[in-house]
């Protein structure tokens, strides 16, 4: 028996000896230096750095003023959009600067931003969220009174339709000037940001102004505090998808119409229908 283990070991060094150790080894290796999963990477890391800095910037001035009265409404307003803007010209070539899951599902919807890549951007995005809130949270005295999160002001009805139309405004800007070829991509993130800043001022008393489901759960988790984080999820994304479904309806096309009802197949199925006798 002693002498097999020892065969067994002398086949196994010589085969290390020889090279074979390392294919297991040089295999991951080349997966993880493949140029697809080196840019996936890249993207992801946007992603949580983007998101940490937005809402640590965002909710820092929302926490400040509920506990040192410093910053004011509209400083907070303007902080948001100021950091929006900031992080969209600083890794939007790289990953396309999300930072919000409702952006990330409505471009996958249209079929601009891959299905698969999805639940990682929203991965991304949650943990950028948690990690910066774990940040305020450990650098501040939050109490439930300066608690930086979403929570409705009024009814949870008044709160969804708010995030609804503002989150609506947001993606049907974003579509127009960054899906949109004739729009001049290098403004793109000052009307994001700008966007961003007119929401808050619109709907910040009344809802919180999330427009993004990640910039609610990260507070939520880290303080443990969910009243009415429902509409925070549904009610952005339900804005996104009617953002840009209203902006595709506008989109310019040079084809004839008869040419774009062929290509929907549920007009297609209606032409039959009422074809037929």
């Amino acid at each position: 028996m002693a002498t097999r283990v020892n065969e067994v070991q002398e086949s196994e060094i010589s085969s290390m000896e020889d090279g074979g150790g390392d294919r297991a080894s040089g295999g991951f290796l080349g997966f993880c230096s493949s140029p697809s999963v080196v840019a996936t990477t890249q993207k992801l890391i946007a992603e949580v750095i983007g998101t940490y800095f937005v809402i640590f910037a965002g909710c820092g001035s929302v926490a400040v003023n509920k506990i040192y009265g410093q910053v004011t409404f509209p400083g907070i307003c303007v902080t948001w959009g100021l950091i929006v803007m900031v992080m969209i010209y600083t890794v939007g070539h790289i990953s396309g600067a999300h930072f919000n899951p409702a952006v990330t599902i409505t471009l996958a919807a249209f079929r601009r931003f891959p299905l698969w890549e999805v639940p990682l951007y929203i991965v991304a995005q949650l943990m950028g969220s948690i990690l910066a809130s774990a940040t305020l949270a450990g650098i501040l005295d939050v109490t439930p009174n300066s608690f930086f999160g979403t929570v409705p002001a009024g009814s949870n009805g008044q709160s969804l339709l708010v995030e609804i139309i503002i989150t609506f405004l947001l993606m049907f800007v974003i579509s127009g000037v960054t899906t949109d070829s004739r729009a001049r991509a290098e403004l793109g993130g000052i009307a994001v940001g700008m966007t961003i800043m007119l929401n808050v001022f619109v709907g910040g008393q009344v809802s919180g102004a999330s427009m993004n489901p990640a910039r609610s759960l990260g507070p939520a988790i880290v303080k443990h505090t969910y009243t009415g984080i429902w509409l925070y999820v549904i009610g952005p994304i339900v804005g996104a998808l009617a953002g840009a479904f209203a902006y595709n309806l506008i989109r310019f096309t040079d084809k004839p119409l008869r040419d774009i009802a062929k290509s929907n197949a549920l007009l297609r199925t209606i032409s039959m229908s009422n074809a037929s006798p």
